[in-house]
């Protein structure tokens, strides 16, 4: 009787991180879409089966470049998700979030978390991602905004309609181009955020 050995995939955690970036960096200026494991390793300068043994399928790769693109927040979603109830700490977290997507290989990176979204959207896969980052955000949004004293109900649609409106300005800078005309919105937007806070504010002490 004659056995077949199958050694199990064992990826390397460096090496995967590594060459996830180098990725990232390559796609900064590439289409998602037409994301192939035969394109890339071209591109990197790798084999075929290098990626394939790092990364698995192409829905897994794809998962994990979501993954690595959308976590580049992570310290402006953690200033919110600290905050201790102060408005303008809030605002200028936000505007801080704001000024990180101005810069251009961040710009890119956005480009590339929109893309993603609507291949999770038409391709699931595995667990999306982009669903849950869009969650965070509102989730982190909802605490901090019932922290300043607002409802349960006012926070959580607050908190979403800043998300979106945060969301659908960074689509018009992205496909427009119009830094100016992009910030000029945001602040406009910002500015009737903070009235609506205040006014809300005190429907709890009534």
């Amino acid at each position: 009787m004659r056995y077949v050995y199958v050694m199990a995939r064992t990826a390397d955690p460096q090496r995967r991180v590594a060459l996830l970036a180098q990725i990232v960096d390559h796609l900064l200026d590439q289409p998602l879409a037409t994301l192939s494991f035969r394109t890339l390793a071209t591109a990197l300068g790798v084999s075929t089966y290098t990626l394939v043994y790092q990364f698995g399928s192409r829905a897994e790769l794809l998962h994990e470049i979501v993954r690595a693109i959308t976590t580049r927040q992570n310290t402006v979603v953690e200033a919110v998700a600290a905050e201790t109830g102060e408005l303008e700490q809030h605002l200028q977290n936000l505007r801080d979030s704001w000024n990180w997507v101005l810069h251009p290989r961040n710009r890119q990176l956005q480009r590339l978390e929109f893309e993603a979204a609507m291949l999770e959207a038409q391709e699931p896969g595995l667990d999306p991602i982009t669903p849950k980052v869009f969650e965070l955000w509102h989730s982190v949004g909802r605490e901090a905004l019932l922290a300043m004293g607002l409802s349960d109900a006012d926070a959580s649609l607050e908190s979403r309609i800043i998300t979106n409106i945060m969301y659908g300005l960074q689509y018009d800078l992205i496909v427009n181009g119009n830094e100016d005309q992009a910030t000029a919105a945001f602040n406009r937007a910002l500015e009737a955020y903070q009235d609506r806070i205040v006014s809300l504010r005190p429907r709890l002490a009534g």
